[in-house]
């Protein structure tokens, strides 16, 4: 049975996308690609059909990720057939739970960074839609950091589900 991890931010174009990218290359690079399905969207609908933001665009092809994309609005209906919702900032934790139906699919719920022990207290990814390269970066060195540790958290799942 494929384990499913959708990435959700504001708009779909800058953070889940590179989250969605870093974490398929992960998924991939361990062996999980046949086991693990990964996507992104939007907590909004305004860039719905739009490709990823070209700054994160660059900044992903720069360090050797994928980076095709194709904007998405989170539904509700989605939860049922997701293992993982991972909210890229508190305001996106705090959407998603509304969404979320039942106490189970509000459970499936979790920020990004909490898999990664460095991360301390402030556990939001900034939107680096307002800002420059720099800020482009920066998610990606958080989304990387993450990344590891949620990889950890996948495939012990996945091993609790193999008899």
């Amino acid at each position: 049975m494929t384990y499913r991890v959708c990435f959700v931010c504001t708009g779909n174009i800058c953070r889940s996308p590179m989250a969605e990218h870093v974490f398929r290359r992960r998924v991939e690079e361990a062996g999980l690609g046949g086991l693990v399905k990964v996507d992104s969207a939007g907590t909004g609908g305004w860039h719905e059909g739009d490709g990823a933001d070209p700054r994160a665009v660059t900044v992903l092809d720069e360090n050797g990720y994928t980076s095709a994309h194709v904007a998405r609005r989170f539904r509700s209906s989605w939860f049922s057939a997701l293992d993982l919702v991972i909210a890229l900032d508190e305001g996106h934790l705090r959407e998603l739970r509304a969404l979320a139906r039942t106490p189970d699919e509000a459970a499936r719920i979790r920020l990004l960074r909490s898999y990664d022990p460095a991360a301390g207290a402030g556990l939001d990814v900034p939107d680096p839609y307002y800002g420059d390269r720099e800020d482009f970066e920066e998610c990606l060195e958080m989304v990387e950091a993450a990344s590891e540790g949620l990889l950890v958290a996948v495939r012990a799942e996945l091993e609790e589900r193999t008899p």
